[in-house]
């Protein structure tokens, strides 16, 4: 069979015989068919060397067990029987986790459930394969994978790093190849979960017919703070266990199975800006005892932020007519009316469902009102919230599994993952829909409770 550039030589020689035989001599007919000829050749090249769109195949979220739950009772009377805890500092927990927006069905892992807790390498490293490995397993099974079938493997958790590294301790466990390319994202935040797909994305475009895994966790034994000073214990209070599997691909073949496209990334950050860099910060208290510091300046850091990465995303996938008006309306704030508002632009005429960072109900509603999101936008956000706690980095998954089991998501529809991590940093995926996603999925967490949501909270 001819290749198409040999096709088209052809047809041009063809053509040229044709005119030459009935005496079309004019050079103006030469000049065209050489033109178009050229152009063919420039365009089928052109094409030929775009990368393969990507493919998210499909994604898994993990449930703890039920003896992993943790009451606000038994967390605060194992808090209060902890000699590292005084009673002021057990009170501000007390408070902080009435305020939360968490219920009462949270998971703690094991470690944490001792009084002490245990917080050595050894246990930091059962709870990451008490995560990891399920997820692992029941996604290969899902998507009817062997591990030798995965090309790439990116494994990322802000707060433990052992060595050998988590994806070391993945190809060991499951026996992987020896030409695999595996990645470990460590020191990035709640915002890694999306810049670990977005890296992904990044290896797939230039390297063809692959495929990949992120698996995305916070180890929660190596975070935990025993200590006095409030801004360190919020994390003892909101973050939970929780861990997520997404499996990518551009094979060709992966069109026809997958769940959704990815057809936009975007990374920005602050951290070259003090109040950004220091608005979540890991740090010794003053009696040498490590935690991590959430400043008052972090709203404010996260707003400032999220304002910048809006706009560049917006410029991007918005239609003209709302980057337009939003653009007339800061002119006119600068040049006219100091007083006048700007427009913001209406994201919900190109995204239709919103997985947003489910740090805490103060950053949901944050982030709501500058994006004008009503409260079904941010419903699963509050719900993912509610049941299973901040899990970092893999949140955005159980939001969207909440979608899913909800029967939400339609063909078509456009979905706007919205990372935001420590830096501050954002990462933005914005995924379309292949297929109506209908199937009752009973291994999703959301399975045996999503009769109960949505509450109020």
């Amino acid at each position: 069979m001819l290749s198409k550039p040999t096709f088209f030589a052809f047809i041009i020689v063809a053509f040229e015989a044709l005119f030459i035989l009935q005496q079309w001599r004019h050079p103006i007919f030469h000049f065209l068919l050489l033109s178009y000829f050229f152009f063919a050749i420039k365009t089928y090249f052109l094409k030929s060397k775009q990368p393969r769109p990507v493919y998210l195949v499909d994604f898994l979220c993990y449930k703890p067990p039920s003896k992993c739950k943790v009451p606000f009772s038994s967390f605060i009377h194992h808090a209060s029987m902890i000699e590292a805890f005084d009673t002021e500092s057990v009170e501000f927990m007390a408070k902080t986790l009435v305020s939360s927006g968490l219920s009462q069905e949270t998971y703690l892992p094991p470690a944490l459930h001792c009084i002490p807790p245990k917080t050595h390498d050894r246990e930091s490293i059962n709870e990451a394969q008490m995560v990891l490995f399920p997820v692992m397993d029941e996604l290969l099974s899902k998507t009817k994978l062997s591990p030798y079938d995965i090309d790439i493997l990116i494994v990322n958790c802000s707060g433990f790093c052992p060595s050998p590294s988590l994806s070391s301790i993945i190809i060991n466990k499951y026996s992987m190849k020896s030409d695999i390319k595996s990645y470990n994202l460590s020191g990035m935040g709640c915002s890694a979960g999306t810049i670990g797909v977005d890296l992904a994305q990044n290896l797939l475009k230039t390297h063809e017919n692959k495929t990949a895994i992120v698996l995305s966790t916070e180890i929660l034994s190596t975070g935990w703070y025993s200590g006095h000073e409030k801004p360190k214990l919020i994390l003892n209070c909101v973050f939970r266990m929780g861990g997520a599997g997404i499996l990518l691909s551009n094979k060709k073949q992966a069109e026809n199975t997958s769940k959704y496209k990815l057809i936009h990334s975007l990374r920005t950050q602050r951290a070259y800006d003090d109040t950004a860099y220091y608005a979540v910060y890991r740090e010794e208290d003053s009696r040498g005892i490590l935690g991590v510091t959430f400043n008052k300046d972090l709203l404010q850091a996260v707003s400032e932020t999220l304002r910048s990465h809006i706009t560049l995303l917006g410029s991007q996938i918005l239609p003209f007519t709302e980057q337009f008006f939003h653009v007339i309306s800061i002119l006119r704030k600068k040049l006219i009316d100091e007083s006048a508002e700007i427009y913001t632009p209406r994201f919900k005429t190109v995204v239709q469902h919103f997985c947003l960072p489910s740090s805490g109900k103060p950053l949901i509603r944050e982030v709501a009102k500058g994006l004008n999101l009503n409260g079904r936008n941010i419903e699963p956000a509050l719900m993912t919230l509610h049941r299973f706690g901040n899990q970092s980095s893999s949140s955005w998954w159980y939001e969207l599994g909440y979608m899913e089991v909800k029967w939400r998501v339609k063909k078509g529809d456009k979905i706007w993952v919205l990372g935001l991590g420590t830096g501050i940093k954002c990462c933005s995926l914005v995924l379309e829909c292949l297929r109506p996603i209908v199937e009752d999925d009973k291994k999703s967490p959301w399975s045996c409770c999503i009769q109960q949501y949505p509450i109020q909270v």
